[in-house]
């Protein structure tokens, strides 16, 4: 089987699994700004909270750690998730710690 046929017949998997996704990531900086306005409500406190709900599938066994994490820190697994997901935010653009966030996450521990 020739190069050509057998880049026909593999699948996208198949690829990256042969060759790995390592080599293709970008790893440059992102620039990404928030408006001065919404940074400072955001780092203040102030921003009311209007939640949005969405749609992601997860594998069971993940949902069902989240859950048992979740039942130790006394706390719904949905505002596990936002925590976690706030502070990957915060860490990816480099934000300090929200106001009073050091205090729960000592609380929940």
């Amino acid at each position: 089987m020739g190069k050509s046929a057998r880049k026909l017949k593999e699948s996208l998997a198949q690829y990256y699994d042969r060759r790995g996704v390592l080599g293709e990531l970008d790893v440059r900086p992102v620039e990404f700004a928030l408006e001065e306005e919404l940074r400072r409500q955001i780092l203040g406190g102030e921003r009311a909270r209007r939640l949005q709900n969405i749609s992601i599938k997860l594998d069971p066994a993940q949902i069902q750690a989240l859950r048992k994490i979740a039942t130790m820190k006394s706390i719904p697994y949905q505002t596990l998730i936002r925590q976690w997901l706030a502070a990957g935010v915060r860490k990816e653009l480099h934000l300090p710690e929200a106001n009073g966030a050091r205090g729960r996450a000592a609380r929940n521990r």
